[in-house]
């Protein structure tokens, strides 16, 4: 959630480089030029009386241009591959009709939220840095779009956990209409209610009138951020219970299938692995953000700000990597769209539970 983070550094900075214009003239100054102009009360049979007139044109205008910050380069840039990245796995989905199963639903909603995400950073460093951000418009719609999408793409990451733990706790009856119904209602309540995050800022929670109250993310207020970051911590523990739960299912089944007990094992350990590496990867890019948003507010130094926003944004970076182009199905499409056909060891490929 970058919400104009350069705003506080070019307001010190803006304010020394602006002309006073009511200073005194001094006569002896080299950069005040001098004019003789005739006194029109004068008629043409009276002698012609001159007076000196200053002119007061500048000799040079200043021009207060802002610094661009190499972290914001470094968010607009994450942004746009972001966006290029979940732009290739929405056009997948969307052209290929049989990819219309609860998993790929949620994956299509996790790629439409980091979408957002990534438009929103290059929306931010537009509004920083190319339109007039003093705007109250500018600054809402850009903190409304950030938090949407940051938190729509949380809460559909959890969705998938959920989804990976009734594929396996519910085998016999996930592929039912009914397993369709719920998905659609999981996705449904994740955009009602990141919209409504969203809007909150819109509707007056901020810190536009009373900056003492702001968070790291600016105008976000600090009530605000710690509510956002205790939920993310709520999610994250939850996620990590689901993910427990998916590994005892996945050893148990693996104990009871004698016959395959040596593949079993393999990609259950496998299976794991990549589970625990998603797990991982997860914490690590938002777990610092979360905890900084607790304990700081906008007094604090801008530079921690940036340093934990950035490996936030980097998750959106990585979704598409482990939830998309690692599912084979999605792979084949993609081979097919690009090249015409499908490797043959990807066609005789097994499924497994990482492949989800």
């Amino acid at each position: 959630m970058i919400l104009s983070l350069a705003a506080a550094a070019a307001m010190s900075s803006g304010s020394g480089s602006s002309l006073n214009s009511s200073s005194p003239l001094d006569p002896f100054d080299s950069s005040t030029s001098w004019s003789l102009a005739e006194d029109p009360s004068n008629s043409s049979s009276e002698p012609v009386v001159r007076t000196l007139t200053p002119d007061l044109q500048p000799a040079t205008t200043a021009v207060a241009v802002q610094e661009v910050s190499p972290w914001d380069i470094a968010l607009c840039v994450t942004g746009t591959l972001i966006s290029c990245e979940n732009a290739l796995v929405i056009a997948v989905l969307f052209y290929t009709p049989t990819l219309r199963a609860p998993m790929f639903i949620l994956i299509g909603s996790l790629a439409v939220a980091d979408l957002l995400a990534g438009l929103g950073l290059i929306l931010n460093f537009v509004f920083t840095y190319l339109v007039d951000s003093s705007a109250e418009f500018v600054t809402l719609l850009s903190v409304g779009l950030l938090i949407s999408a940051f938190s729509a793409s949380v809460l559909n990451i959890l969705a998938i956990t959920v989804d990976r733990y009734l594929s396996l706790y519910n085998a016999l009856t996930y592929h039912t209409e009914r397993t369709v119904t719920f998905t659609y209602v999981m996705v449904v309540f994740i955009w009602v209610s990141c919209l409504t995050l969203g809007l909150l800022p819109a509707l007056g929670w901020n810190c536009l009138r009373d900056e003492s109250t702001c968070s790291i993310c600016w105008p976000v207020t600090k009530n605000n951020a710690v509510a956002l970051a205790v939920t993310f911590l709520l999610v994250f523990a939850l996620m990590m219970q689901l993910y427990l739960q998916i590994c005892k299912i996945a050893f148990r089944h693996a104990q009871q299938i004698a016959v395959q007990h040596q593949f079993v094992a393999i990609s259950t350990t496998k299976g794991v692995s990549t589970l625990s590496a998603i797990l991982c990867a997860f914490g690590a890019c938002w777990l610092p953000f979360a905890m900084y948003s607790i304990v700081a507010d906008s007094s604090y130094p801008v530079i921690y700000t940036y340093a934990t926003v950035l490996p936030a944004t980097c998750c959106s970076v990585i979704n598409p990597i482990i939830y998309a182009f690692r599912n084979p199905d999605i792979q084949k499409s993609l081979w097919m769209a690009c090249c015409g056909c499908v490797p043959s060891n990807l066609s005789l490929r097994p499924r497994t539970s990482s492949d989800v």
